[in-house]
């Protein structure tokens, strides 16, 4: 049984200094970041939110329908209007009509391995099969590699 959209938000809670790994998807699972403009859009986005001490990013990628973004919540900021900020305006870009409206998110545990969660996210094109190896694939960075 699949969980309802309502579902993602029960327990959601922000903390500053909290690590998180989101995943939020398009619309339809629509390969909008397939386009290379697009994705890139995207990462100027996440550079920007990265540069307002909102929300930093540790690690993210860009695949052609959802985005994985490892990130350390700023102060006083809840994260669900992070997310919500970057869908927004990578949408008013695009053209609208990009994303679902939830997303999924994971608080990492002291004992979670950051370097491994991040090498984890970029190493995503590869498990899917878009790469030979993950310096193939150009829409992705972390703070570690």
């Amino acid at each position: 049984m699949k969980p309802h959209a309502k579902d993602l938000r029960k327990g959601r809670f922000s903390e500053t200094g909290q690590i998180y790994l989101v995943t939020t998807v398009t619309l339809g699972r629509k390969p909008v970041f397939s386009d290379f403009h697009a994705a890139r859009h995207l990462i100027h986005v996440l550079q920007a939110e990265h540069e307002t001490d909102c929300a930093k990013t540790l690690a993210f990628v860009v695949m052609p329908d959802h985005l994985h973004w490892l990130l350390e919540l700023g102060e006083g900021v809840r994260l669900s209007r992070v997310v919500g900020r970057i869908k927004s305006v990578v949408a008013h870009r695009l053209g609208g009509g990009v994303w679902q409206p939830v997303f999924h998110d994971h608080a990492l545990r002291k004992d979670e391995d950051l370097a491994a969660t991040a090498r984890y996210v970029v190493a995503n094109p590869l498990r899917k099969g878009l790469v030979p190896n993950v310096g193939a694939y150009p829409h992705w960075d972390a703070l570690w590699l």
